[in-house]
């Protein structure tokens, strides 16, 4: 081994050493949850919920970020980080509103729920509104069957939901704001 590339050639800890060119300090509570795994590829999904946790999304220079510090290919970290529903690529709103689409929801009316939530948000299912006010999202199940149709406002379950209690929910919502 030469001299050039034995100082190409460096440890985790040194390649992390040299942080995020912003100098985010997130960044840096990031490298301590990579450290904490012990740069194990194996923890990539825990990592991304840290990252998630720290920066409100996945951007794609943290995504950049997490790969690199793990030593894995960008388009696993990418695929993993697109897989799973809980991940976000995009900035979420100040509300959130999840519709499931279950089978026991969408025999009771879940479809009727989300078209009308579309229509009144003037957005579809996976888009935020312009005003960042409201990030609406599907779910395949959210184990919650015995309420169907259920929804998760804000984190809270709703079960036992049409359209218009949904709509009447989300005015309240917003009506508190103002």
């Amino acid at each position: 081994m030469n001299s050039a590339s034995a100082a190409q050639k460096k440890t985790p800890k040194q390649a992390l050493s040299a942080t995020h060119a912003s100098g985010d300090k997130r960044f840096k509570m990031l490298d301590a949850t990579i450290k904490r795994y012990q740069y194990q590829q194996d923890a990539l999904i825990e990592v991304l919920h840290k990252a998630q946790e720290l920066f409100g999304y996945l951007e794609s220079d943290v995504l950049y970020y997490v790969a690199h510090s793990l030593k894995l290919p960008p388009s696993r970290v990418y695929g993993v980080a697109t897989f799973y529903h809980l991940f976000s690529l995009a900035p979420s709103g100040a509300h959130t509103c999840v519709v499931c689409t279950g089978t026991a929801c969408y025999v009771k009316g879940a479809q009727t729920i989300l078209t009308e939530l579309e229509k009144s948000a003037r957005i579809h299912a996976g888009e935020t509104t312009p005003d960042s006010q409201l990030s609406l999202l599907t779910a395949r199940c959210l184990g919650a069957c015995g309420i169907a149709p259920a929804v998760v406002f804000d984190g809270k379950v709703l079960g036992n939901q049409t359209a218009e209690s949904v709509c009447e929910w989300l005015r309240h919502c917003f009506a508190e704001r103002n």
